[in-house]
């Protein structure tokens, strides 16, 4: 009878993960679909170097051109994650191993709130003191890059300082007595053997992070502007999720529009594919 649990037990396991998959499949490959049709119009350098996007004739002819987009999706979300993971790594030290174990009980679900809260309601909190904030530093409207980079971090830090201080906790239990013994003060063995035995793991958690950073639309949106404009720290700026957000309601379907955010899209995958696998290179390769 067990044995037969057991096989159930696998069957499902592995019927889920091939749905994953197929799921992953089907998304995939209808974003390339509906984003191909694009170059029939556009020529894809234009496509990805130009810096006017024109979708309706208003002046002149239309254009497509997502360079500007590009840009402030990375740059707002490295800025972000420079952010967090400072923070963030700061507070997971904090959490495990200075903080008691009661301490940290009493912590963590106020850390988990962080993630519970809707990105819209950041991005209203952002409106109400970031924007109004940097307005009093001299910048004209307050929207800029670095406060959606600010707001964007708040946001990550849930995940880094849960994910990095579980695996500090275990090395620091399987380590830092032994370190202790031996006659190593405590803030010492931390930076050179709690940390450093850390890394991978939180590479690993850099990588979800900056994927969610340039995947979230609503509190970037919020506070960045949305100026087709070349990302600079303290302007104005637009992701590709925030035009693909603001745009994609009134995009006549089957039109040039329509195809050019669904080609939008894809070039925001194969940018997550593509710093996925250069830090997955970092972390097989240097880190070892």
């Amino acid at each position: 009878m067990r044995r037969w649990k057991n096989r159930i037990f696998s069957g499902v396991i592995l019927a889920m993960t091939i749905l994953t998959v197929l799921i992953l499949a089907f998304v995939i490959y209808f974003i390339v679909k509906e984003a191909l049709p694009t170059f029939q119009e556009v020529k894809l350098t234009d496509f990805l170097f130009g810096q006017r996007w024109m979708p309706i004739a208003y002046t002149g002819e239309v254009s497509f051109g997502i360079f500007n987009f590009i840009m402030a999706t990375l740059y707002v979300s490295f800025v972000a994650l420079v952010i967090a993971v400072f923070v963030g790594l700061g507070a997971a030290v904090f959490l495990s191993c200075v903080a008691s174990e009661r301490m940290r009980g009493i912590l963590y679900p106020f850390v988990d709130l962080l993630a519970g809260i809707p990105s819209v309601i950041y991005g209203f909190i952002g409106l109400a003191i970031l924007v109004k904030y940097f307005i009093r530093l001299g910048i004209p409207t307050g929207s800029c890059v670095l406060a959606a980079g600010i707001l964007l971090a708040v946001m990550l830090l849930p995940f880094l300082v849960s994910s990095c201080s579980e695996t500090m906790l275990k090395v620091k239990e399987a380590y830092l007595p032994a370190a202790e013994a031996m006659g190593i003060s405590k803030w010492y063995a931390i930076a050179t053997i709690v940390l450093p035995a850390s890394w991978k793991n939180i590479l690993m958690s850099m990588i979800l992070a900056i994927g969610r950073a340039m995947g979230e639309t609503m509190a970037v949106m919020m506070v960045m502007g949305n100026a087709n404009l070349f990302p600079r720290l303290l302007g104005k700026s637009e992701s590709i999720a925030s035009v693909i957000a603001l745009e994609m309601g009134t995009a006549v379907v089957d039109s040039t529009h329509y195809h050019a955010l669904y080609a939008a899209g894809m070039v925001l995958m194969i940018l997550l594919f593509v710093i996925n696998l250069v830090i997955m290179f970092l972390r097989e390769k240097i880190i070892d």
